[in-house]
């Protein structure tokens, strides 16, 4: 019986991958992680094994990513809400994240990116995930941004900073850059700069709130809430998403 679901499972996921409409697919896919913990609890399991089964899914996810021909995912791992759990789970969560993107590194696949502010994490956890996306290509059709220690409404404020700080360097006043500041000056200045923004956002485990994800970047995002917790997310999930966005009318507020 397993054998059979498992060659109707395959077909399906076939049957749906051959459907997609290949020029209407997403430029740039985000993804909330979401359900790691409950699905360890639902199983009788540590939300440890929750975090790694869920680390094991980014990484197949980035496979499909990869056979559809998505060019950027950002995959949101770790906010900054979450640096709030005990030191024994963040550890824990840390240890898995910095092994993930490690293990994509060593596959030499895809360019990775990290966004968030790194500066919240422990020493050790910054150098490892900085090594690791030192490593990786750039050149590669498919680009992984990895948002850790991330929240959007801090991104914000960072890039508001950062534009400050660079337009008080070029001597410029604050009335003068008060009267000039545009919606494209602030953009350049937020963690994904020079990619597209995500024209799908993809959310797991039934929640049906975006929690500041990619705030600045999102306006004109198509939302994809799954019931499915984020280890079950499957691929013809994945594709049932993509051929949503595809079959929705994009009037980008016209």
């Amino acid at each position: 019986m397993t054998h059979l679901t498992d060659l109707v499972y395959r077909l399906y996921a076939r049957n749906l991958e051959k459907a997609l409409p290949t020029d209407s697919l997403p430029r740039h896919v985000g993804v909330i992680l979401d359900g790691n913990r409950r699905w360890a609890h639902q199983v009788g399991a540590q939300s440890e094994t929750g975090h790694r089964v869920g680390a094991d899914k980014a990484l197949e996810f980035l496979g499909w990513s990869e056979e559809v021909g998505i060019p950027v995912v950002t995959l949101w791992m770790l906010s900054t809400d979450n640096l709030r759990r005990s030191g024994d789970e963040l550890t824990k969560l840390f240890d898995i994240i910095c092994g993930v993107v490690e293990q994509i590194a060593s596959l030499d696949r895809w360019h990775l990116r990290l966004l968030g502010n790194l500066s919240l994490l422990p020493d050790q956890v910054q150098q490892r995930l900085q090594r690791a996306v030192a490593q990786t290509r750039t050149g590669s059709p498919l680009t992984v941004n990895i948002a850790v220690g991330y929240g959007g409404r801090e991104e914000i404020t960072e890039a508001v900073r950062n534009l400050l700080l660079e337009k008080a360097q070029e001597g410029a006043t604050l009335e003068t850059v008060a009267r000039e500041l545009s919606v494209d000056e602030i953009t350049s200045h937020v963690y994904t700069a020079g990619q597209p923004d995500p024209d799908l956002v993809i959310r797991t485990s039934g929640e049906q709130r975006l929690s500041g994800f990619l705030m600045w970047q999102s306006t004109h995002s198509e939302y994809y809430f799954c019931e499915a917790f984020w280890p079950d997310f499957r691929k013809i999930d994945f594709y049932r998403a993509l051929r949503d966005f595809a079959l929705r009318e994009r009037r980008m507020g016209k």
